[in-house]
């Protein structure tokens, strides 16, 4: 016997799911008539602007207020420029620049670039305080570790954002910042008292609120003091009590992706995880990115099981589709501004955020060592590096633990050596071989990632960029003189 057709189209208005491919295949358009509440793209959704912009037309067929979300950050988190990196820097550069208005001015345009492709969410900004230089999911997704210069670019990108006409959806509530582990693979732990929280994690949280962000995100996490042994996804005293109660926030709340283990172990899979969230006060379930037709009727018929069997509250689940409901109201209303992408802003502000310590001299024509660096789920394969933006010279990638100095010195002859990596710090073998090379060879360091407190002992110049984007590494290469 189906399901209650009434009941599962409510299920499903719940629901943000996925497709795989550049042509949303007929189930994913199909599933959008019967009521769900809409999709995300991915990295795998995207080939060019055109065929993204036929795409979200193929959805609204399905239904005009159909919610279409994406994870475009700037920096090193891009679905729109996967294949060659992203033309904005990230949050930890536009924070190191420390100008508000740039802030607004760069998710204007990273917003006016969505809206004009159809896209009506936006899953940013990360709004978290990285306060953890170990931090590996987090970083230079970061405005940085002071919570009140978080704060006022949060409420900035925000504000940019939704001038475009494109939701906000600031994530991840209450804080991702301090965690050494990836929710993405294991449930990580914040175990601190609340009112650290408060001073730490929550005042861009409150920032955002009051600059009307539309959505926010919850985190994966566990912060015994507020969530127990569970994640924050699953916490009414986090969504509800602190969220809406304490924050003020009235408008819908996310999930970060069901199908990440911080969330699914933690429940016993992606049913009872939409289950546990809806009850804890969650609107719009994020099922994750590999998703099909069978996947979405999994999770919708488990919603309607909970409803009928007493787990859950039949006016939560009318509650939460009314809230997404809310938001996909609120992008129809927004329509299209008259603001236009300017990705060359993105370049000029990469440009400011550069810092150099030491000195940049005598680099004619060097080695370019780039250090391999595995990239997050969130990041996903984007190239990034000075290699494009090169003008002669030589460059290769190396994996640091495996490679002997001595090699690369007797390569560089007598050129000079310009070293590039990200999260140099916490790279396996990384400051080893760096400190090798710069103690014999003239040494140029180039830190893509969160810069740490770690420094080369003997380089004779230390540039930091805060992000790997496209727009960061061609600002690094223009620093260096290398640049074509």
């Amino acid at each position: 016997m189906g399901l209650d057709p009434g009941l599962r189209r409510l299920a499903l208005g719940t629901l943000l799911a996925a497709y795989p491919g550049a042509v949303p295949p007929q189930w994913a358009v199909d599933l959008v008539a019967d009521g769900l509440a809409g999709h995300t793209l991915f990295g795998t959704n995207v080939h060019d602007p055109a065929q993204v912009a036929a795409s979200t037309a193929a959805l609204r067929a399905g239904r005009s207020d159909v919610l279409i979300a994406i994870d475009e950050e700037g920096g090193d988190v891009t679905r729109l420029a996967h294949a060659t990196g992203s033309p904005y820097p990230g949050n930890a550069a536009l924070g190191a620049v420390g100008d508000v208005a740039l802030t607004r001015r760069v998710y204007q345009s990273i917003g006016a670039e969505l809206a004009a492709l159809g896209v009506t969410v936006n899953l940013a900004p990360t709004v978290d305080v990285n306060t953890a230089d170990d931090n590996p999911v987090i970083g230079t997704r970061s405005f940085g570790a002071d919570p009140l210069r978080v704060a006022a670019h949060s409420a900035a990108a925000v504000g940019g954002l939704q001038a475009a006409g494109v939701a906000a959806c600031a994530k991840h509530f209450p804080g991702h910042g301090a965690t050494v582990t990836d929710s993405h693979h294991e449930l990580p732990t914040v175990d601190v008292p609340l009112e650290l929280l408060r001073q730490r994690d929550l005042p861009p949280f409150a920032a955002v609120v009051a600059a009307g962000t539309q959505a926010v995100m919850t985190a994966h996490i566990r912060v015994p003091a507020l969530t127990g042994d569970g994640p924050a996804t699953f916490s009414r005293a986090v969504l509800v009590d602190l969220l809406r109660g304490e924050y003020g926030f009235t408008g819908t709340v996310i999930t970060d992706a069901l199908e990440m283990k911080g969330a699914a172990v933690a429940a016993g899979g992606v049913g009872p995880a939409a289950v546990r969230a809806l009850s804890a006060g969650a609107d719009l379930l994020c099922i994750g990115a590999q998703v099909d037709a069978a996947l979405v009727e999994r999770v919708a018929a488990e919603i309607v099981e909970a409803t009928t069997d007493g787990r859950l509250p039949l006016a939560r689940v009318e509650e939460a589709a009314g809230r997404a409901a809310a938001l996909a109201a609120w992008t129809r209303a927004a329509g299209r501004s008259s603001a236009t992408p300017d990705p060359d802003l993105g370049y000029a502000a990469a440009r400011r955020a550069v810092r150099v310590e030491g000195l940049l001299t005598g680099l004619d024509q060097p080695l370019v060592v780039q250090l391999h660096t595995e990239s997050t789920m969130a990041e996903g394969r984007v190239p990034w590096g000075l290699g494009p933006h090169l003008d002669g010279g030589r460059e290769i990638r190396v994996v640091a633990s495996e490679t002997d100095q001595a090699a690369v010195r007797e390569l560089a002859g007598d050129r000079p050596i310009v070293l590039v990596g990200r999260h140099l710090h916490r790279l396996p073998g990384g400051p080893e071989l760096v400190d090798a090379l710069a103690a014999a060879h003239p040494v140029t360091v180039v830190e893509m990632g969160w810069p740490g407190a770690w420094r080369p002992s003997a380089a004779r110049a230390f540039v930091t960029t805060y992000g790997a984007s496209h727009a960061n590494g061609r600002a690094a290469a223009e620093a260096l003189g290398l640049a074509g």
